[in-house]
């Protein structure tokens, strides 16, 4: 047994779902306590070798499979030969295309559904480490944006779980666009304060999690976890392989020896059967439920899911009906070279929670530590934002990012239309690009019947000859409470800015925006190169604790010499 020092913390119930293997898995005997409700569906799933030790779910559970995506990849070149970068060519991800330009007098709203999830940073990250640039679909530019803290203002003390900011100013890469920043600061919860946690750890243990990268990396990070916990919280881990049993029962998050013998006792090997240690972890975590704290599963796993029927849309629907009883679902991703992108991502927005891909210890310090309130603790969920632009002022906008959370315009008002959440302390931006009426440099061609209906702005971009000139859009945000079924509405009107310079907030966020336009193609970065946007990024880094904006202009400098275009 290790004799590891762990620092006691708020407590959190936690049901930790360990995946089983289901060859050459040995773990730790579960306790003998509560034989419940749970104990009569512990039977063996199938004939696949279990260790005696392993609790397994019973048979019919519903399969887990994925649907195939993209498997696009950048080719580079090595004093002029040729080549494909190896170890990304079975990864999957979603196709999808950059949003285009639209017309404001075609399309005056805009509405979308928030997004915190970070996990294409952290693939982004590796990728460029490895040396050589990420697939374009991976490249999702909201999730590089949110991976960065912004110093926006604190919710004032009226009921409202977050504040509201916007900014406006001129396109880093294009002087006849402007940029609107909208940010969302969401109500932090100090470590001492947080509820007490039902935590279900769902951990992949299959063949596939072997490597150093995956499962040796998955319980160390585990382990930081655990110094955050305390006696009120809970602990259970759940296991799946080629079957699922319970390895760790509900257990107080203070007794660290107990958790840490179970952690440690895991061994991969064997086929991944996803969905039934996804059933069975939900069962443990409805078992040990907290009325009043947080309830959350934890799964753990590479995403390569290849036991049973393809039927993804069981899985999702099995998700989105567990979602109703209040419980959770965070996946952390962990390694590459068959890594289910596409899935883990579905997984976590069908399951009301958020999506984090695990490279280094340094990114779970920050996921499971750092930012630990904001990854277990949602404030705010269906968070829906909707932009409705002046057609006096702005003729053309583009919703830089979000592709796979944009939403019909009917579906603001409709609480049944599931959105994203916000968690304790997290920030969330959005950019959009907009040009205003009366430039010369319009993307769109202006209708026939419609050129003279707005009065030219000046070239300084003042607005003249309109009573709401200064206003450029109308914002509306919708969202509830963790535990609400019926939304609230937040508006506020987007002004013109007068300021002379942009803050920090507003130009690193440009400068990530800018360097995911760089590497899906440039398609609307015009002539701005890899030089301009360093220069950018480094002027803003501001307040940088952990070095995460350092680290990105050094891998904006990495980019550059591997881009051979």
């Amino acid at each position: 047994m290790l004799n590891i020092l762990l620092k006691p913390l708020p407590l959190a119930i936690i049901s930790v779902a360990v995946l089983v293997s289901g060859c050459n898995q040995t773990t730790r005997p579960s306790d003998k306590a509560e034989a419940g409700e749970l104990s009569s569906h512990r039977s063996d799933i199938n004939k696949a070798p279990v260790s005696p030790m392993v609790k397994a779910l019973p048979t019919g559970a519903s399969q887990l499979a994925y649907m195939p995506v993209s498997l696009s990849r950048k080719k580079a070149s090595i004093n002029g030969v040729s080549y494909t970068p190896p170890a990304v060519d079975n990864n999957q991800y979603d196709k999808m295309d950059t949003n285009g330009v639209i017309s404001v007098s075609q399309q005056p709203r805009s509405t979308f559904s928030i997004d915190v999830d970070t996990g294409a940073w952290s693939q982004i990250r590796k990728t460029l480490n490895r040396g050589y640039l990420p697939p374009t679909d991976l490249v999702r530019t909201e999730e590089m944006i949110n991976y960065f803290a912004y110093d926006y203002p604190q919710p004032k003390s009226n009921g409202v779980p977050f504040s509201v900011y916007t900014e406006v100013g001129m396109t880093p890469w294009n002087p006849n666009t402007r940029l609107v920043h909208i940010g969302i600061q969401a109500k932090a919860t100090p470590a001492e304060k947080r509820p007490a946690t039902n935590l279900v750890f769902l951990m992949d243990v299959s063949g596939s999690m072997s490597t150093e990268d995956k499962l040796p990396l998955l319980k160390t990070a585990f382990k930081l976890l655990l110094n955050q916990l305390t006696e009120k919280d809970s602990v259970a881990i759940v296991v799946y392989a080629g079957a699922s049993g319970v390895v760790l029962e509900p257990t107080a998050g203070n007794k660290k020896a107990a958790i840490l013998e179970a952690l440690n006792e895991l061994s991969a090997g064997g086929s991944t059967h996803g969905s039934a240690g996804i059933e069975l972890a939900y069962k443990l975590a409805e078992q040990a439920k907290i009325e009043g704290g947080i309830n959350r599963i934890m799964l753990a796993t590479d995403g390569d899911f290849n036991v049973g029927t393809v039927d993804h849309d069981a899985l999702m629907d099995l998700i989105k009906k567990k979602r109703q009883s209040g419980i959770t679902l965070t996946t952390l991703g962990f390694g590459s070279g068959n890594y289910n992108d596409y899935l883990m991502e579905q997984l976590a927005d069908q399951g009301n929670g958020n999506y984090a891909y695990i490279d280094t210890i340094s990114e779970a310090q920050k996921v499971l530590v750092d930012e630990l309130s904001a990854t277990l603790e949602t404030i705010a969920k269906d968070v829906k934002i909707q932009i409705e632009w002046n057609p006096d002022v702005v003729s053309e906008y583009r919703l830089i990012g979000y592709e796979n959370r944009v939403l019909k315009d009917e579906d603001f008002n409709n609480d049944k239309v599931d959105a994203g959440d916000i968690g304790a302390g997290h920030t969330v931006t959005a950019l959009y690009e907009i040009t205003l009426v009366g430039s010369k440099k319009q993307q769109i061609e202006p209708y026939h019947y419609q050129q003279n209906q707005h009065k030219k702005i000046p070239s300084d971009g003042r607005f003249i000859g309109h009573n709401n000139a200064s206003e450029l859009a109308f914002l509306k945000l919708r969202y509830k409470e963790p535990q609400g079924k019926q939304s609230k509405l937040i508006s506020r009107v987007i002004k013109k800015d007068r300021r002379d310079t942009n803050s920090n907030n507003f130009n690193f966020s440009a400068a990530v925006a800018g360097f995911a336009e760089l590497l899906r193609g440039g398609k609307y970065s015009q002539s701005w190169n890899y030089d301009s946007l360093m220069k950018l990024a480094q002027q803003s880094k501001g307040d940088d604790p952990y070095g995460y904006r350092g680290e990105f202009v050094r891998l904006v400098n990495l980019s550059k010499s591997l881009d051979n275009k």
